[in-house]
């Protein structure tokens, strides 16, 4: 599915000469959802591509008789490393820049290399009331909506943050949906992960609790493995705040890998965590693995999701897969859901079952893989959602 999006710009930091850039794919009722990234080697085709993929996952999510009404989609990225000293000021520095868009139209908050903490810190300083402010006068009591958010990034859960379990929650969910229709048991399945940054940690977390075999995660540094399954609590414990893992915590039987190693090792789930284009047309061959369920945004190509395809092996997409974090917050907002993880949990669950299954149920009965059935329901709905809305108020 491709459009023109309703909105490209590009900034260029006056200081330091880097680019940052704003896509809003669509809005509903006048505004647009969508994370900002910042990586060094952003680029606008990334954002462009990420932007249409919020407003898929804003449609996937669209119920009619829920309170939250789906948004539409955006997205930013700013070309920078952010362990570079001087990403802080850039990410200021473009938050003023678009300031006008983020009062008025575009929802934001974190996305890969940037933490929700360092987005609301430079937010503040930009002069912003906060990075969903546009949602604002949507709400029926602003006020109740925004404590009931505020308490829910308060929560935590064995000492990590809401916030950062509900994504993974969502990916494992699908997992666990996708096992259940093979008719595959949970014990004993093998998982490889890229990433233990918050989607790929908590991603871990989830399926080791339902009883999967971590036997593989990556970070910067390289792959750690273990055949007999990873101490996942002990690597979480032992991540940095970019997700990398302190090998002082490896245990004697695991494995340090090259950092490709995740490919390939023997395992029947692969969860790329990441990075987008991570999995290429000449990569894809090193994978064993029957599943590969996409918690990053845009980590396999369209040309390598065709040749696993070929091999049997079945990509569910990131529009579905990860599309949970961003509904939670709606879900909180509006107050489909309280601050309360028990119950986030389950209404993240059973709304991710739903839909992995109703995409798959879509697949089988086209005969077409899981992403053209995913961007045939959202065709379904967009029409829906654009009679009952409107384009742009």
């Amino acid at each position: 599915m491709t459009t023109t999006p309703l909105l490209s710009l590009t900034w260029t930091d006056h200081v330091t000469g880097r680019q940052g850039h704003l896509v809003i794919d669509r809005l509903v009722r006048g505004v647009s959802s969508g994370g900002l990234r910042m990586r060094e080697g952003c680029t606008l085709e990334e954002v462009t591509g990420l932007a249409r993929g919020m407003t898929m996952k804003e449609a996937l999510h669209y119920n009619p008789d829920g309170r939250y009404i789906p948004l539409g989609g955006a997205k930013g990225g700013i070309d920078c490393d952010p362990q570079d000293p001087r990403a802080y000021g850039i990410l200021v520095r473009y938050l003023r820049a678009v300031r006008p868009y983020i009062e008025t139209m575009w929802t934001t908050g974190e996305d890969l290399g940037l933490t929700q903490d360092i987005v609301d810190r430079a937010a503040e300083e930009a002069g912003l009331v906060s990075s969903i402010q546009a949602v604002y006068h949507l709400l029926d009591d602003e006020a109740s909506a925004r404590k009931r958010l505020t308490d829910a990034f308060a929560v935590e859960v064995d000492g990590i943050g809401l916030d950062e379990l509900v994504g993974g929650c969502g990916v494992a969910e699908s997992v666990l949906v996708a096992l259940d229709r093979a008719g595959v048991p949970y014990e004993g399945t093998r998982v490889s992960v890229q990433g233990l940054g918050t989607m790929g940690g908590a991603t871990a977390r989830f399926l080791a609790r339902a009883g999967l075999k971590i036997v593989a995660v990556a970070d910067i540094k390289g792959t750690v493995a273990n055949p007999d399954g990873l101490d996942v609590d002990a690597l979480l414990a032992a991540r940095d705040s970019y997700g990398t893992v302190d090998r002082t915590a490896l245990r004697p039987g695991d494995l340090e890998l090259p950092g490709d190693a995740w490919l390939s090792v023997d395992a029947e789930v692969l969860v790329p965590a990441a990075v987008s284009y991570a999995v290429d047309s000449a990569n894809q061959a090193q994978i064993t693995a029957r599943l590969v369920v996409e918690a990053a945004n845009m980590p396999v190509l369209p040309d390598a999701e065709e040749m696993l395809a070929r091999r049997g092996i079945t990509v569910l997409p990131d529009v579905v897969v990860n599309s949970g974090t961003n509904a939670w917050w709606w879900w909180t907002l509006f107050g489909d859901i309280d601050a309360n993880a028990d119950e986030a949990f389950a209404y993240t669950r059973r709304s991710m079952r739903a839909l992995i299954g109703q995409m798959l149920a879509r697949a089988e009965a086209d005969g077409t893989t899981p992403r053209a059935a995913a961007h045939a329901i959202v065709a379904d709905r967009l029409p829906v959602i654009a009679e009952r809305f409107g384009r742009y108020r």
